[in-house]
């Protein structure tokens, strides 16, 4: 969740370089756009992680798990370096933001 996400950067002094309002909805274009300038994508959903690399090319299934019922880009959505994380999970922000 985006509180839990907030609070995890919090505690360890992160401060986001840019912060996108959930009211601005991104899609599937912008998810594309996310995983085509990233070498790995981390994707939280319901207990569950999955990573991939796209390589430039993102396939389907991957932006299909970036995406929210909505059809929506599901937050929180982070981006450090060329990683890119979808969802939160502890374990992996303290991986990749320690």
């Amino acid at each position: 969740s985006v509180k839990k996400a907030s609070k995890f950067m919090d505690a360890r002094d992160i401060e986001p370089k840019e912060t996108v309002p959930a009211s601005r909805k991104l899609g599937a274009k912008d998810a594309r756009e996310l995983a085509k300038a990233a070498t790995k994508v981390i994707v939280a959903q319901r207990g569950k992680v999955v990573e991939g690399k796209p390589a430039g090319k993102a396939p389907k299934e991957m932006i299909d798990t970036m995406l929210g019922t909505t059809g929506n880009l599901r937050t929180p959505t982070l981006r450090s370096g060329k990683t890119v994380i979808v969802g939160f999970d502890e374990a992996t922000y303290d991986a990749v933001l320690g």
